[in-house]
């Protein structure tokens, strides 16, 4: 954190002084292996899946429930899903350790 202050905290103070605050929070994510921190910080298939979100619910003045809403966008990316064909790279070794690290809430 001070290699990166030192070369971008002129620039970047904002951002600096709220990484700084929350450093102990923050710092925990370097304990993964590399495989892990990319699948974490790869946010192309997050992305995508709001965007399916989005197309699903911004045509649609309201919903009449939680229920209906939930409903909606389960079929929207289970109909999605089908499109999907890159897999994440190191998968499988990505999804034992975070069922390592996040043991029964995987």
């Amino acid at each position: 954190l001070n290699r990166l202050e030192s070369k971008w905290g002129q620039q970047y103070p904002i951002v600096l002084r709220s990484w700084r605050n929350k450093w102990e929070n923050l710092s925990v994510y370097f304990k993964y292996p590399e495989y892990v921190r990319k699948a974490i910080y790869t946010t192309n298939a997050i992305e995508a899946v709001h965007r399916q979100f989005r197309k699903l619910t911004k045509t649609k003045g309201g919903f009449p429930s939680e229920n209906s809403l939930l409903k909606r966008l389960y079929a929207g990316i289970l109909n999605a899903s089908k499109k999907w064909t890159m897999p994440i790279q190191n998968w499988n070794m990505t999804l034992s350790q975070l069922a390592i690290h996040f043991d029964g809430r995987l």
